[in-house]
């Protein structure tokens, strides 16, 4: 709503011409079928990545729009809940796990998953995060992908980096190439315990916009 309207009042007040993108990559948050109900989670991150840059370099509008629909198209995320965070305004927990138990596919604002389970070793909540995710998508042998293995605000950086392992494993399994890679806290849920993997296929048009140098406060690349 708040992007609606601030896109409204650029177009109307500034005779600014804005063009809006949705970003969809949660596979859990709805079938393949119903995309256009997906929410957004971390694949965010590299569809901003690719608008941002395709913009840097001077594109017009029309083909940054392009390639940020296409980034949007290629890439698929889906996350793990191991603590629930604590809302500012009201103190309490976004919805309540036991000790022992995780919840799947939660959404990085603080939303519930769609299921609670037992609590798995790492090897095996990210096996099943890379079969939902791949079971989405149709990566072949031979491509290259991005991938970001990131952290919802209080998971450690090796913790991380253990189920970064894991996904290049699975990718090198079925001969898929990791063109680049990301560990960390990107997009977070203030103090939630967790993780997200987003995969997303990589041509050479992609990997130049992936790979071009950032400067911001959220991160830096050179």
């Amino acid at each position: 709503m708040n992007f609606g309207m601030a896109s409204d009042l650029a177009d109307m007040e500034h005779d600014i011409k804005v063009e809006s993108i949705i970003v969809r990559d949660d596979v859990a948050s709805a079938p393949a079928h119903e995309k256009e109900k997906r929410r957004g989670i971390a694949g965010e991150f590299f569809v901003t990545k690719v608008a941002g840059a395709a913009s840097a370099k001077g594109d017009k509008l029309e083909e940054v729009l392009r390639k940020t629909n296409k980034a949007n198209d290629w890439v698929r995320s889906m996350g793990v809940g191991l603590t629930p965070c604590s809302l500012p305004q009201t103190g309490k927990p976004s919805f309540e796990l036991g000790e022992n138990e995780m919840e799947i596919g939660l959404g990085h604002h603080g939303e519930p998953g769609i299921e609670k389970g037992p609590l798995e070793t790492a090897n095996e909540v990210c096996d099943r995060l890379i079969h939902d995710i791949l079971a989405d998508t149709e990566l072949s042998a031979g491509d290259d992908v991005a991938i970001l293995v990131n952290g919802l605000g209080s998971t450690t950086q090796m913790e991380l980096y253990i189920m970064f392992r894991r996904v290049e494993q699975r990718l090198n399994e079925k001969n898929i190439q990791i063109h680049r890679s990301y560990v960390g806290n990107y997009s977070t849920s203030l103090e939630m315990g967790g993780c997200s993997i987003t995969i997303m296929k990589v041509d050479n048009e992609l990997k130049e916009l992936i790979d071009a140098p950032v400067n911001c406060p959220m991160y830096a690349q050179f």
